[in-house]
């Protein structure tokens, strides 16, 4: 693979030109990272604030209301997790109950616990649990 890296004249946008034999799944990804557009709007107190999916851990509905959990703070979000997961369904986000959207790149450990369900440990320290309905296609994505 080569990399070519130039530097725009004065006027000129920033620009990203991809030339490759064939679109997969891995491009995908980098291109969704790339793009800046693919923040999740999310809302703490009266402040608006634009999140990067690489900083939210995971996302779970409470009470019919969906929050962005980040490493240190929480976030309200106003959509479905069924629209999160359309939204972010290029990147590594991955259902693992019916209440939680987790985000692949933020697991440190998964363990089996009892009844076929697992334990997953973030990167911060947080256990969240893995719904045994869900357990294999977590284990497809992380390749196990």
């Amino acid at each position: 693979m080569k990399i070519t890296i130039e530097t725009p004249k004065p006027n000129e946008e920033d620009e990203i030109i991809v030339r490759c034999k064939k679109v997969d799944e891995n491009l995908m990804k980098v291109l969704y990272q790339l793009k800046d557009e693919n923040r999740v709007t999310a809302y703490m107190e009266r402040d608006i604030v634009k999140l990067f999916p690489k900083d939210i851990y995971y996302f779970e509905c409470v009470d019919n209301k969906v929050f962005a959990c980040c490493e240190k703070q929480v976030f309200d979000v106003r959509l479905k997790l069924y629209e999160i997961e359309q939204t972010l369904s290029d990147s590594d986000f991955i259902r693992i109950s019916k209440s939680v959207v987790v985000n692949l790149n933020r697991i440190m450990s998964v363990a089996p616990m009892f009844n076929g369900r697992f334990e997953a440990r973030l990167q911060n320290g947080e256990k969240i649990i893995i719904s045994r309905q869900y357990v294999p296609s977590l284990k497809k994505a992380l390749g196990i």
